[in-house]
């Protein structure tokens, strides 16, 4: 009896064992089953425009940028995007207005340096083009703006993406005061990006 009961104990052992060392390998093959891809900061441009009234409409681009994107293989659908927009990168064509844009009116950069974009998770399963809402934040405020993107698969390692957001400026406070008014200084931001990403 003792021989049956010792021998039943030391099988359940062995099944929590084997159930232990399944779970790891399963719990592992999760872990790694997913795709990181960087952004590369030197070939990647977020360039923006914005309508003026009978001048010029305001156009510009931040030059440092970086993002990062979680690809996950298996499941298709915990994919994962985050990018930061340093804000005193920005470049405009109206030169003389750059302090302005990055004053407490606008961008308030000294208290905001960063604006970011989240994707949350999303579905991907290698489409052409994915329509998305992400989460976009300026000025410590967020909202859900819907972004269309192409993606190009230009090697097995560099991939291009291009999108477009719109949003309004009045969203994020951007123009207080007097330039809170939308006659000369329209309310409708038109982004496009042009990023590119190789695997990490």
């Amino acid at each position: 009896m003792k021989k049956q009961i010792n021998l039943q104990e030391n099988l359940l052992k062995i099944i929590k064992n084997l159930f232990f060392i399944l779970s790891l390998i399963i719990f592992s093959n999760k872990i790694y089953a997913k795709e990181k891809w960087v952004l590369d900061k030197d070939l990647s441009t977020i360039e923006f425009e914005l309508p003026v009234f009978l001048l010029k409409n305001v156009e510009g681009k931040f030059n440092k940028i970086e993002g990062l994107v979680e690809i996950d293989i298996n499941e298709k659908k915990n994919n994962k995007a985050i990018f930061s927009i340093y804000i005193d990168s920005v470049e405009i064509n109206y030169e003389k207005y750059k302090d302005l844009l990055l004053s407490e009116i606008f961008f308030h950069e000294k208290k905001f340096p960063l604006a970011l974009i989240d994707t949350n998770k999303f579905q991907y399963n290698n489409e052409k083009e994915i329509n998305l809402i992400v989460e976009l934040n300026i000025k410590g405020i967020n909202h859900n703006i819907p972004i269309s993107l192409q993606v190009i698969n230009l090697t097995e390692d560099l991939v291009q993406i291009i999108g477009n957001i719109n949003f309004n400026r009045s969203m994020f406070n951007i123009g207080t005061g007097n330039w809170s008014s939308t006659t000369v200084l329209k309310d409708t931001v038109k982004i496009k990006t042009n990023l590119f990403f190789f695997r990490n």
